[in-house]
């Protein structure tokens, strides 16, 4: 393909990030097609966009849909949202290592996926703990160009109320004017910002496969 005629695929658009990225997507000329697999619906048309609705949970499905240039995955839930940790592991781990897998299989040269910041292995604490497995799996398929985003708190508005993780925003913006030096990548960032590295990472070439937060911000020209 030209570079002007790209296809993306975003795997969880109705999420603050991911909406943030489709926006930034669908301004972009580089990119002629942007596919969002989804539960649900964004609400809108567009020229670019194709949508396929579906089971997350079942990606496989998808497998002759998937196919693109490059892949986002801005999948993620919540405590709050899903209590149950097997359900919350089939989200966080089992929907982005599939699609890593469908990528290697589909030929897709691009994977860019969200995790946090303190994702490791080996962790005691069940989220980092996952999310660093996530990780690991990811980076086993060997796709050419993958970019694994760590960041720490998401700032934004949320359609539902999160009481606990709003009081703890507020606090954040005041850490924020604290945390300098290489405390920095424990500040909280935005949604926007977390997308344009996102996009920055799928046209340009970096070093590593994990960013963490600040770099995130960096890379994003915050």
């Amino acid at each position: 393909m030209k570079e002007t005629e790209k296809t993306a695929i975003i795997l969880g658009a109705t999420g603050l990030t991911g909406g943030k990225l489709l926006e930034l997507l669908l301004s972009d000329d580089r990119y002629s097609k942007v596919k969002l697999f989804s539960r649900s619906s964004v609400g809108f048309e567009h020229p670019k966009l194709e949508e396929h609705l579906g089971d997350l949970l079942n990606l496989s499905s998808f497998k002759n849909e998937l196919k693109a240039d490059e892949v986002f995955c801005c999948i993620g839930t919540t405590k709050s949202k899903t209590p149950n940790k097997e359900v919350y592991e089939k989200i966080d781990y089992g929907i982005p290592v599939t699609a890593a897998r469908l990528c290697k299989e589909n030929k897709i040269s691009t994977f860019v996926v969200i995790s946090a910041l303190g994702a490791n292995a080996q962790s005691k604490i069940f989220y980092n703990r996952m999310k660093g497995q996530m990780e690991d799996a990811v980076l086993e398929q060997r796709i050419e160009n993958t970019y694994i985003l760590q960041p720490s708190l998401i700032g934004g508005k949320r359609k539902e109320k999160r009481l606990g993780e709003l009081i703890f925003k507020q606090v954040m913006k005041l850490a924020n004017l604290v945390l300098v030096g290489g405390l920095e990548k424990y500040r909280s960032i935005e949604p926007g910002t977390i997308a344009e590295c996102m996009l920055w990472l799928a046209n340009n070439t970096y070093e590593t496969n994990r960013i963490e937060s600040d770099k995130i911000k960096e890379l994003a020209g915050k």
